[in-house]
């Protein structure tokens, strides 16, 4: 750890104690050298000027050297607004400030040469810049000093009302450069022969550049060696905590296939297992009969069969007289796989239980009773199960469903049920993009089902603007006559949770005019509902009462009706690609032909636009899944981002950056091959390095 570590950002010129309060609420600094880890965004080149009568509207940025020639202020108070008329000889513009005026007044002088950096707007047909920045030219000139180009930083709305904005940054990263790092070198991080084997520029020199760059190259060279080491010791903590864990921690041993399993698999199967099945499972029975603790996530498209792999190897632990159980995210779903596994195990006389919220006190004490005896083998339950009075006679194995829902320290009470921790399977149907999982989830074995199950049809997905509803509801209406079901769909975003509940209540109102009884029957669910009501109403549907569901997204998750064919989602626009992709597996469950169907406005903006296409032209959820990456960033991927393992890269780009990622894991790899306990002298700084990032929570134990 640098001495700059320790140093106070609030002691810096320019910053003191509220600054610094914003900048650790809204940044996460609070050291001098966490400010110089605030990385710029992009980068302008400063060494072009233009002459005013070249520019247009066209470019994004232009700098002017000019002078002021008169200035003009109206209005009092808030309403104050300033405009100066600049020339450079070639013509004239218009400076506007809306803010900042009084600041503004003070420091222009007409006839002093200024460097005009700004963004040309047309207003009435003439261009202006509306709160360009305007430095004289001494000052200009030595920002031109230290290099072409000039970075350009992040900032909130917190941050900018307290004139933390771009230039604010700026300012006090140049105080950081003036006052502590003139005489300062930043100590190393990377090992020498890590820095020498890969070209690596030295670290001191990295943070410089990346702050003042002098050309390209240079910039390009510092962001390599940032973005490595950044992916490098990820990497390195993962693969390191994983080694750790399986030297640790000891895992069962499921010596045998048995009865149970054998039985199930010849005589009870509800369907041939595919060869993505099959697979998987010999890579889940040959972690479990190793003797090392297995932690193994389990990816699996909408559909694909990962609950038939999560019951045959429940039936293994059985099998080796262990317990196992399987924990989902709500109540719906854990109700559902309680009805789905105890039907298909009812002919082998296994004890299935199932433990939520919602099961009563007498009921709860005989099956904790049950747990602790071990005459129940396998119990299906919510968060529910993590509860300290839950003990289990010899848990095996616990199986998490939709693991992305539950931060890690839940889980690792879970873990905590045995004093040997048993063995671990989470699964998502979420596919996650390759370089993500190596990220977030680089510590755990994965495991890939890729293929659907036989007879089961592609969902035909369709776009459709919201002026051609009616035909959608008689397309409805056809499938309904054929004996099918269908669900509609409405947004519930957070922000406008009020708003979105209107119209989901305004859109049922609409639907049952259009589906009217008694030849219609319509059921409606949405998170305000009381569980029992919302419970009915999905009993309503699965049994076949109702043929349309009207919801919100509660439905993502946990409904499983195979007679339901179609799928409409209205204000599709407003949905990421993720969750467009986790409601359209909501049908195409049975053997007959479904559909999704996107219902957008007319108007839609071009990243809108472009879901739609990605939507209607793949049903692969990996391609979307690495769609969805470039599109909105890894900080921003519905599913990913979990209480316990924030994604916070400051420099590396998951959906750019996969080949560097690779690199980095390769290295680390290699490094923790030679050294297990990165003991030998070349790898110190590695060890420390490791002892300063890791939280003090045995994240290793848990996955």
């Amino acid at each position: 750890m640098s001495e700059l570590a320790s140093k106070d950002i609030k002691f810096i010129p320019g910053v003191g104690p509220k600054k610094a309060e914003l900048l650790k609420s809204e940044l996460n600094v609070t050291s001098v050298e966490d400010m110089l880890y605030v990385f710029p965004y992009r980068y302008i080149d400063r060494s072009k000027f233009y002459k005013i009568n070249d520019i247009d509207s066209t470019v994004s940025y232009v700098q002017i050297r000019g002078r002021i020639s008169s200035v003009n202020v109206v209005g009092k108070g808030r309403g104050e607004r300033m405009s100066a008329l600049f020339s450079d000889g070639t013509d004239s513009v218009e400076l506007v400030w809306f803010k900042g005026v009084k600041y503004m007044k003070d420091k222009l002088k007409p006839n002093q040469e200024y460097v005009l950096f700004g963004k040309p707007n047309v207003f009435n047909g003439k261009i202006n810049f509306v709160h360009p920045d305007l430095d004289p030219i001494e000052e200009a000139e030595k920002k031109q000093a230290i290099g072409g180009l000039q970075g350009l930083y992040n900032t909130t709305e917190k941050m900018k009302a307290a004139y933390l904005n771009n230039k604010g940054v700026q300012k006090i990263i140049g105080s950081i450069f003036e006052t502590q790092l003139k005489s300062y070198q930043l100590p190393e991080t990377l090992p020498a022969y890590i820095l020498q084997r890969n070209n690596l520029t030295c670290l001191d020199s990295c943070i410089r550049t990346i702050h003042y760059p002098k050309d390209n190259d240079s910039l390009n060279k510092a962001q390599f060696r940032l973005k490595f080491e950044e992916l490098f010791y990820i990497q390195l903590e993962m693969l390191h905590n994983t080694d750790l864990r399986s030297n640790k921690y000891k895992g069962f041993v499921f010596g045998k296939i048995g009865n149970y399993f054998n039985t199930f698999y010849k005589r009870y199967i509800p369907f041939e297992l595919t060869d993505a099945q099959k697979r998987v499972i010999k890579e889940i029975r040959e972690d479990t009969r190793t003797g090392r603790q297995m932690n193994r996530l389990l990816q699996g498209d909408v559909g694909s069969g990962k609950t038939l792999v999560a019951v045959m190897c429940m039936l293994i632990a059985l099998d080796n007289g262990f317990q196992a159980c399987l924990m989902a995210p709500t109540e719906i779903l854990a109700e559902q796989h309680f009805e789905n596994i105890s039907q298909m195990l009812q002919p082998l006389g296994v004890n299935v239980r199932l433990l939520t919220g919602s099961t009563k006190t007498a009921d709860r004490r005989i099956l904790h009773a049950e747990l602790q005896s071990g005459e129940a083998q396998i119990v299906i339950g919510t968060h529910a199960l993590i509860e300290e009075k839950v003990k289990f006679f010899n848990l095996g194995l616990a199986i998490i469903d939709e693991q992305h829902r539950f931060g890690v320290a839940q889980r690792a009470q879970l873990w905590q049920k045995n004093s040997q921790p048993p063995h671990i399977l989470v699964m998502t149907a979420t596919p996650i993009p390759r370089t993500l999982a190596m990220t977030l989830y680089g510590d755990l074995d994965v495991s890939v089902i890729d293929q659907l199950p036989p007879g089961r049809h592609p969902i035909q997905t369709l776009h459709r603007i919201d002026n051609k509803r009616v035909g959608v509801y008689d397309f409805i209406k056809r499938q309904i006559a054929l004996g099918r079901q269908a669900y509609i769909v409405y947004p519930l975003i957070k922000e406008s949770e009020k708003l979105d509940f209107e119209n989901l209540e305004k859109g049922f109102g609409v639907l049952k005019q259009v589906f009217a009884e008694p030849e219609y029957h319509l059921s409606m669910v949405h998170g305000q509902l009381p569980a029992a009501e919302k419970e009915k109403e999905m009993q309503r549907f699965a049994r076949g009462d109702s043929q349309i569901l009207v919801a919100t997204t509660v439905i993502e998750v946990g409904v499983n009706v195979p007679n339901a064919t179609v799928m409409v989602i209205e204000s599709a626009e407003r949905f990421g690609l993720s969750q467009l992709h986790q409601l359209r597996g909501r049908v195409g469950r049975g053997g007959d032909q479904s559909y999704c169907i996107l219902i957008t406005s007319g108007k839609l903006s071009s990243d809108s636009r472009k879901r739609m296409q990605i939507m209607t032209s793949t049903t692969d959820g990996f391609q979307i899944s690495e769609e969805d990456l470039k599109m909105r960033g890894p900080g921003d991927l519905e599913g990913t981002q979990q209480s316990g393992t924030p994604l916070q890269l400051k420099i590396a780009n998951l959906a750019t950056d996969g080949q560097i990622l690779q690199y980095a894991r390769d290295m680390a790899k290699e490094i923790l091959k030679e050294d297990p306990q990165l003991s030998l002298e070349k790898n110190v700084i590695l060890k420390r390095q490791l002892k300063n990032r890791t939280p003090n929570v045995d994240w290793g134990a848990i996955s």
